[in-house]
C-alpha cells in the first residue's frame, strides 16, 4: 500500500466535535466518492496509528477535504488531529471503501456515518443527477449535525433529520425501527445505503432485509 505524505492547508470546526481538514492533493491521487482513506499523523509517535477517514469533497477538487469527529477524551488519534493547525501534516494511504453510488435510492446516516454520503451529494448535485435520492440523517443532538444547510440545499424535501435524545423545533424526535421504515418507505425494491456506528448499520441493514430490500442493492458500512 502506498503512503503519502500530504500538509495540511486549513482547518477548522464545523461543529462543536467535527472538524474540517482541508489537505494537499498528492500527484495523481484520485479516488470515489463514498470511499475512504488511513490516515496517520507525521509525527513520531503517532505515524504508525492509522485511521481510516472518509473524503468529503469530491475528486476534481484541487484539495482533499475530510469531516473528522473529535474524542479529545479517548487520548487517540482524533484527540491529537483536534490539536493540529494547518502546516501540520499528515500520512495517507490509498482509498478505500465499500461505499459507492449504484442507483437512486435511500441514505440512511446514523452520526458522523453522513461523511461518505457528502460527498456522493455533492457529486450528484453538481451533475444535477440528485432529485431522486433521498437522505434519512439521525443523531442524538441537534447539534451533532453536520452540514445541515448544505444537505437541505442539495436534497430539499428529500431530507429528513431524526433526533433522539431531545425534542427540537423543526426536528423529529425518533429513532428509525422498524414502525419507521414501514411509515416512510413505499419502496423496497430500490438501493439503499447506511452508514454509521456498526451497531446502528446491522439493525437497520437487518431491518431492511426484513422488510424485502434485496441484499445486492443494500449498501451497508460502518
Amino acid at each position: 500500500m502506498s503512503a503519502f505524505i500530504a500538509k495540511i492547508l486549513e482547518t477548522h470546526f464545523v461543529n462543536h466535535h467535527v472538524k474540517r481538514f482541508v489537505v494537499e492533493k498528492p500527484p495523481g491521487y484520485t479516488f470515489v466518492p463514498g470511499q475512504a482513506t488511513e490516515i496517520a499523523i507525521h509525527l513520531p509517535e503517532w505515524k504508525d496509528q492509522f485511521r481510516p477517514f472518509t473524503f468529503t469533497g469530491l475528486n476534481r477538487w484541487e484539495y482533499l477535504e475530510f469531516l473528522i469527529k473529535i474524542y479529545p477524551e479517548r487520548k487517540g488519534v482524533t484527540s491529537m488531529l483536534g490539536k493540529l493547525q494547518a502546516g501540520a501534516e499528515l500520512i495517507l494511504n490509498n482509498p478505500v471503501g465499500a461505499i459507492e453510488y449504484k442507483g437512486a435510492g435511500v441514505f440512511i446516516a446514523g452520526g458522523s456515518g453522513v461523511t461518505p454520503f457528502i460527498a456522493i451529494f455533492r457529486d450528484l448535485f453538481q451533475k444535477g443527477e440528485i432529485k431522486n435520492n433521498r437522505l434519512i440523517y439521525s443523531t442524538r443532538t441537534a447539534d451533532e449535525i453536520i452540514l445541515h444547510d448544505e444537505l437541505k440545499k442539495m436534497l430539499n424535501d428529500h431530507y429528513v433529520n431524526l433526533i433522539t435524545r431531545e425534542q427540537i423545533v423543526g426536528f423529529m424526535s425518533k429513532r428509525i425501527d422498524r414502525n419507521y421504515l414501514i411509515d416512510h418507505i413505499v419502496d423496497f425494491s430500490q438501493h439503499f445505503y447506511v452508514c454509521g456506528p456498526e451497531d446502528f448499520v446491522k439493525q437497520v441493514s437487518t431491518l431492511l432485509l426484513d422488510l424485502g430490500a434485496n441484499a445486492n442493492s443494500l449498501v451497508a458500512e460502518w
